[in-house]
C-alpha cells in the first residue's frame, strides 16, 4: 500500500501527517514543541521547484511507503494520478492499493500566512513562529487525519485508489 498525503505547499501538514505516520513524532493530546515541529524532515524546506514532485517519507511498520506532493492550487493533480496509476496498474497488473489523504482542511490560517511569509517572502523571522503557532494549533488534527486515513485504507474495498478530501 502507498500513502501520498498532499496539501497546497507540500511542505507543513503533510509533512507533519507523514511525521505521524511513520511514527516519528508523539501520538499524544500534548502540543508539539517548536524543536520537535522544526525537526520533522521536509517542514518548511521546500521551494517553488518540488510543487508536483512526490516526496518519499519512509515506510511504515505495516511496509506501506509514505510520500507527500504539493499541488498549489491545482484541483486536478490528484485526479491525474489517480487515472495515471489506475492506468499503470492494469497495465502492468499492479494491485497495490494507494490512498491520497488531503491536509488541506487541518491547515489553520496563522499556518498560511506564515507559509507564505517564510516560504513565498522568505521571511523566516516573523514566518517561521508562525508556522510553529499554527502547528501546533493543529497537531491534533493532522494525527487525527493520519489515523483516519489508515482506517478507511484498511477497509476492503474493489477500489484500488482511494481519494479521501478530509472535508469533516
Amino acid at each position: 500500500m502507498m500513502y501520498i498525503y498532499n496539501d497546497y505547499g507540500g511542505t507543513h501538514t503533510t509533512s507533519l501527517a507523514a511525521a505521524y505516520h511513520l511514527k516519528q513524532l508523539p501520538q499524544s493530546e500534548r502540543k508539539l514543541t517548536p524543536e520537535e515541529i522544526t525537526n520533522v524532515n521536509y517542514f518548511n524546506q521546500l521551494t517553488k521547484k518540488d510543487f508536483g514532485k512526490l516526496i518519499f517519507h519512509g515506510t511504515d511498520e505495516d511496509g506501506s511507503s509514505v510520500y507527500t506532493i504539493g499541488r498549489k492550487r491545482n484541483k486536478l493533480v490528484v485526479p491525474a494520478l489517480k487515472e495515471l496509476t489506475l492506468l499503470l496498474q492494469n497495465r502492468f497488473q499492479i494491485n497495490e492499493k494507494i490512498v491520497f489523504s488531503n491536509t488541506s482542511p487541518t491547515v489553520p490560517m496563522v499556518m498560511s500566512v506564515g507559509g507564505f511569509l517564510s516560504r513565498g517572502l522568505k521571511i523566516d523571522s516573523i514566518g517561521v513562529p508562525l508556522l510553529i503557532k499554527g502547528a501546533q494549533q493543529c497537531c491534533d488534527n493532522i494525527y487525527r487525519l493520519v489515523e483516519n486515513t489508515k482506517e478507511v485504507a484498511k477497509i476492503p474495498s474493489n477500489e484500488n485508489v482511494i481519494i479521501l478530501e478530509n472535508k469533516m
